[in-house]
């Protein structure tokens, strides 16, 4: 499923000679061209000014209309999209407005989009070049990878950001070009079914990736290994299935990183989630092939940070494993104890993705992490809560949690804070072991399981995003970089959490 990267590129030629097959320009509220557009429909003859007027060219986000130049311009068609309100044009936005070109390009046939950037806009110059680079990237990804017939989409090969001042996020276009890409690895990693990506090929592919990036080592852990070192909630969690664990390690040491930080990547990867003996119900269990979406994040997010450069340490540490009922089973009423000593009562085996974390967590913070943030689709509740927009971010440390808010709003992966108060901790009480793994309350259910992960967070800052809603779409949600399926959430916000970390 491997594509070629789109080539990105900044040109500063006058926009007349830009030579493209599409040259994209905005339509703001109530109906009227950006100041580019307006200059460029002067050599049009004012035909865009002509489509504006009759209703055919649109100020909604997301509506385009291409129009033939004739070779009055360098460009073969401009496409007027439009972004909505000029008040209120944000990364969001541009990159619904990019990906929906890039869209309409790849249904009709073209290699080159030109995208003009600047045009008075309030938005600064590097948030509106890496919105279109991510918006034009990330709809680029096509999910029908297993399709032996039918109509492919016309690939894209080069965005070129025009204006008088695009040479100056040059930079940061190319960087948000490599961790679109990332992103878009992820969703491949995310879509495919449990048949193919078992925890070996994860695995396996992690082993593949580190030996393509600079200074990213991985270590891979067996089910003998992994009951060896004392994991005794992931050994547990595992062995309902015939397909043997693995425990992904990724350690990323490059040259003048500082050495009082170590970031730490957690990401829950259960291949396969039936909901072991509390079986799931089966409409849409066809969907529980996406339960190692963090999983899948932190291996890709890791390998963008590594593929930047970034001057960080870091380390990712994913538990991978399918959750299957069997006679092998580890069923409710088990008490498990986990890499740190304490003990798990389990009262359902479908709240299996923090029981995995636990012990990944523990190991994270022995192998020298100091600041943590896990990812997983750990809970319906936070779906519930927060739709598929935002994930749900918890933690033990104010500044850390800021850090990944902001990380969380330059990226695009959205997230927003829910309370974890200490009067949580009486949910997870158990009456038979040091805690218990689910309650029978429907009350704050992505909380309790922030609070049950708390106790396996070591001393230092940790934060948990639960992505359940956000990793893998149920239905479009009408924005042209995603669709139904993967997401690749969690690869933007890391990598720039990680950009953030370096300043």
């Amino acid at each position: 499923m491997r594509r070629e990267p789109l080539q990105i590129t900044t040109s500063g030629t006058p926009l007349t000679q830009v030579e493209a097959d599409v040259l994209a320009v905005l339509v703001v509220e109530p109906g009227r061209l950006t100041p580019a557009g307006a200059a460029l429909d002067a050599s049009l003859d004012g035909r865009l000014a002509h489509l504006l007027a009759d209703g055919e060219l649109k100020a909604t986000t997301g509506s385009v209309g291409l129009v033939h130049t004739r070779g009055e311009l360098g460009a073969h068609r401009i496409a007027a999209v439009g972004v909505g309100s000029e008040d209120a044009i944000d990364a969001d936005a541009l990159r619904t407005a990019a990906a929906r070109v890039a869209a309409r390009i790849g249904e009709i046939g073209g290699g080159t989009i030109a995208w003009v950037i600047g045009d008075g806009l309030a938005l600064p110059l590097v948030e509106q070049g890496r919105a279109v680079v991510d918006g034009t990237v990330l709809a680029t990804y096509d999910p029908g990878a297993w399709k032996t017939h039918g109509e492919r989409r016309a690939p894209l090969t080069q965005l070129i950001l025009c204006g008088p001042e695009a040479a100056s996020v040059a930079e940061e276009a190319e960087w948000a070009g490599v961790v679109a890409d990332w992103t878009n690895r992820c969703r491949d990693l995310v879509d495919m079914p449990a048949n193919e990506l078992t925890p070996t090929r994860l695995a396996e592919t992690a082993a593949e990736i580190a030996a393509s990036v600079p200074h990213l080592r991985c270590e891979i852990l067996g089910p003998e290994e992994i009951r060896g070192a004392g994991m005794g909630a992931l050994a547990a969690v595992a062995q309902g299935s015939a397909t043997e664990p693995r425990l992904i390690v990724l350690e990323y040491d490059p040259p003048g990183a500082r050495d009082d930080l170590r970031l730490g990547l957690v990401g829950k990867a259960i291949t396969f989630d039936t909901g072991g003996i509390s079986l799931k119900p089966s409409a849409r269990m066809e969907e529980m092939k996406s339960d190692m979406a963090g999983g899948a994040a932190v291996v890709t997010g890791i390998a963008a940070i590594a593929a930047l450069g970034l001057p960080i340490r870091a380390i990712a540490v994913v538990p991978a494993t399918e959750n299957m009922p069997g006679g092998r089973a580890y069923r409710p009423g088990d008490i498990l104890t986990a890499l740190n000593g304490k003990t798990i009562e389990i009262t359902n085996t479908d709240a299996e993705g923090r029981l995995v974390l636990a012990d990944a967590l523990v190991d994270a913070r022995r192998r020298g992490a100091t600041h943590i943030v896990d990812l997983a689709t750990l809970t319906g509740a936070v779906v519930i809560a927060l739709g598929d927009f935002y994930a749900g971010l918890m933690g033990n440390d104010e500044g850390w949690l800021g850090e990944i808010e902001a990380a969380a709003a330059a990226s695009g992966d959205h997230a927003w804070r829910l309370p974890l108060h200490e009067t949580y901790a009486r949910y997870i009480k158990s009456i038979y072991a040091d805690m218990k793994n689910s309650s029978d309350l429907r009350q704050a259910g992505s909380i309790y399981a922030a609070r049950f992960l708390q106790e396996f967070a070591g001393e230092g800052p940790w934060a948990h995003l639960d992505i359940a809603g956000t990793g893998y779409l149920e239905r479009s949600r009408g924005d042209y970089y995603t669709a139904k399926g993967a997401t690749g959430y969690g690869v933007r916000l890391l990598a720039a959490l990680a950009e953030r970390l370096v300043r």
